[in-house]
């Protein structure tokens, strides 16, 4: 997988850079209507170990490795009015395997989703109009894999100050997805045909910046979302006290709402911290606690690192049990971890090249970011993830 991931990046970096280069070169026409601004390239590596599978009822293997890469490019031109319209488009891939996903149907050599493929582009379209120090954004996405279809859009709008100190934004999404019916194996029946079940969120997201003075910035985030439809994952086991076992059922309807503040200081010509904090409560019971912290570096003009730390904790929902602890007579039942009373920890570092005469003496590749984390979390499940961001201008 690592040697066909160096094979794209070359291939990518060839065919971007013969591109980049003619648009370069094409500068001294003034009717050029669009300009290529940046292009971000992203992959990354992630995997993890536990033991408390929800597709085997809480318990099992929940070692799962995931590679994706993802690629945004932006052009932006300016219309007659001075308005700057900006097109960005992103594809993104992601190959995964799960072992727990095996377990659905353990007689068979490999179940749906053990290994799979989820594809998800995107495109945004904005306009900025700087008199009004206003923008509009529309986005439309698409995200496919084996048992999920998921089609979404959003809508932003944002106004600048007239000094530029303070910027408000407000922004509404829908997602219309669709889940395929699959069911552990000793749970199907042989009268029934593969189904579909939809699955639709709303959420409505505020945020209000603000430059507090020369050194600092304050961000206030506020979100509200709304989902309906098939909540749980039907191929996850609960089992009850009595031995039998049913899938997982959980209520048709979730309202969630976050709340959360973001500072930015900046220490020194050499140092920032960035502190971020978010509360979160949902209809099924669940609260939640974030504390974040990075400190970028600089260690020279060009070179920085960022050591970050980040902790997580969490009231699980009142459906939760672990497994055969679940009562026959209760409506509603997981023993998905993930909705569990849990803590979690994450750290790990990030490096940053930005020399002026770009990466490796490659003038368009502008700057060069590497990023590790170490997660664990109190249910001893950990994970590791490895994530590398190339920037070309």
């Amino acid at each position: 997988m690592l040697r066909i991931s160096l094979a794209a990046i070359a291939i990518f970096f060839h065919t971007l850079l013969g591109f980049a280069s003619a648009q370069q070169d094409s500068t001294s026409y003034q009717n050029r209507k669009l300009k290529l601004e940046e292009i971000n390239f992203v992959t990354s590596y992630y995997h993890q170990e536990g033991n408390n599978s929800a597709v085997t009822g809480g318990i099992g293997t929940e070692k799962l490795s995931d590679f994706g890469t993802t690629i945004d490019v932006r052009l932006s031109k300016y219309d007659s009015r001075k308005r700057k319209h900006t097109l960005i488009g992103e594809m993104g891939i992601d190959v995964y395997s799960s072992a727990s996903s095996d377990k659905i149907d353990p007689n068979t050599i490999s179940s749906a989703s053990s290994m799979d493929v989820r594809v998800y582009p995107s495109l945004t379209y904005s306009i900025t109009n700087d008199e009004k120090r206003t923008t509009l954004l529309m986005n439309g996405s698409f995200s496919g894999e084996y048992d999920y279809i998921s089609k979404g859009a959003s809508l932003g709008w944002s106004k600048l100050s007239r000094d530029k100190n303070r910027e408000f934004s407000a922004k509404g999404l829908v997602f219309l997805d669709t889940w395929s019916v699959i069911l552990p194996v000793e749970l199907r029946s042989s009268t029934k045909k593969n189904s579909t079940e939809p699955r639709n969120s709303y959420s409505a997201s505020f945020t209000l910046s603000q430059v507090i003075n020369k050194r600092m910035q304050l961000l206030l985030l506020s979100d509200v979302a709304y989902q309906e439809g098939l909540l749980g994952t039907l191929y996850h086991r609960t089992y009850f006290t009595d031995g039998s076992h049913k899938v997982e059922n959980l209520p048709e309807t979730r309202l969630k709402i976050p709340l959360g503040i973001r500072w930015h200081y900046f220490l020194a010509d050499r140092y920032i911290i960035r502190a971020y904090y978010r509360y979160y409560q949902d209809s099924w019971g669940l609260k939640a606690n974030t504390y974040e912290i990075e400190t970028p570096i600089k260690l020279t003009p060009f070179v920085s690192i960022s050591p970050f730390y980040r902790y997580y904790t969490q009231q699980g929902i009142e459906y939760f049990a672990p497994y055969q602890q679940h009562a026959l007579s209760e409506e509603y039942y997981t023993s998905d971890y993930d909705l569990s009373t849990l803590s979690s920890h994450l750290m790990g570092m990030g490096l940053r090249l930005s020399p002026p005469g770009g990466v490796l003496n490659m003038s368009h590749v502008n700057s060069l970011e590497l990023r590790y984390g170490h997660y664990e979390r109190s249910t001893q499940l950990n994970s590791n993830i490895i994530s590398l961001l190339i920037k070309l201008k």
